[in-house]
């Protein structure tokens, strides 16, 4: 019994966007391996993903505040996010003592964790502008993690960033084709144009990069429309994820 109650508490804490870790990790990963890793990425990811698990309870009770007519619905994400936002302080606190610059880094992602907010505030979590809002501070992370271990944040690394921003929002119009707007051909067509000229857009940062681009475009125009499993959804993302990190750090796409 205690199991299954740790268990159910457990999915009360960790945030259920589970589309969200790879998008998350990935880019973080990739700056830690351009630039080289260092100490401090065993603290800055901790930081990292704890910010955003207080944040998303911090959404999340911006929004049940508003539209729950249960009063309990929004206090159930007090505790978590106090829980995370302390782990997130003491994570935090010796980061910015050590590289102040990282409180640059933040202020710049404030804007876009603004946007998150209101359109919790506002029940619209799911509109494509909010999803795209929260992957381009998660994109730059890539910069942060590369500058952390010692990379000079050149060229290279911001095509990097950029080749994780063309993917990461072309995941935001797919996963949308797959899930809540299966049935929209409007989003098909915006998702596979958005992608075909993603692969331009890749092209025209590295010529290799057409290659994880090219099946990424792929995927959009052949799995809309079918019956595909969530998990299977989530799981075609994990391995696009790794295939473009593949393809950024271990093709020597972007030599230091």
């Amino acid at each position: 019994m205690s199991t299954s109650r740790g268990r159910r508490a457990l999915r009360r804490w960790i945030p259920n966007q589970h589309g969200a870790w790879a998008m998350l990790v990935v880019p973080f990963l990739a700056g830690a391996l351009l630039g080289g890793f260092d100490g401090w990425h065993a603290v800055l990811l901790p930081a990292w993903l704890l910010a955003y698990c207080a944040a998303f309870h911090g959404q999340q009770y911006l929004r049940l505040r508003r539209v729950s007519r249960n009063p309990r619905a929004p206090r159930r994400h007090l505790a978590p996010l106090a829980g995370f936002g302390a782990a997130f302080a003491m994570c935090a606190v010796p980061l910015a003592a050590a590289y102040p610059w990282l409180l640059i880094a933040a202020l710049c992602a404030a804007p876009f964790f603004a946007v998150n907010l209101v359109y919790a505030y506002r029940n619209d979590e799911r509109a494509t502008v909010n999803g795209i809002a929260a992957v381009v501070p998660a994109c730059g992370m890539l910069l942060v993690s590369d500058r952390l271990g010692g990379g000079t944040v050149d060229s290279g690394a911001w095509q990097a960033a950029a080749a994780c921003l063309l993917y990461f929002t072309g995941t935001v119009l797919y996963v949308k084709t797959m899930i809540r707007e299966r049935g929209s051909e409007t989003f098909r067509v915006a998702s596979a144009v958005y992608h075909g000229l993603a692969v331009v857009a890749a092209v025209s940062l590295d010529a290799w990069l057409a290659v994880p681009f090219v099946v990424f475009f792929l995927r959009a125009l052949a799995l809309p429309g079918r019956k595909v499993r969530i998990a299977v959804v989530g799981a075609v993302e994990v391995l696009c994820s790794l295939l473009l990190l593949a393809f950024i750090v271990c093709g020597g796409l972007f030599p230091r």
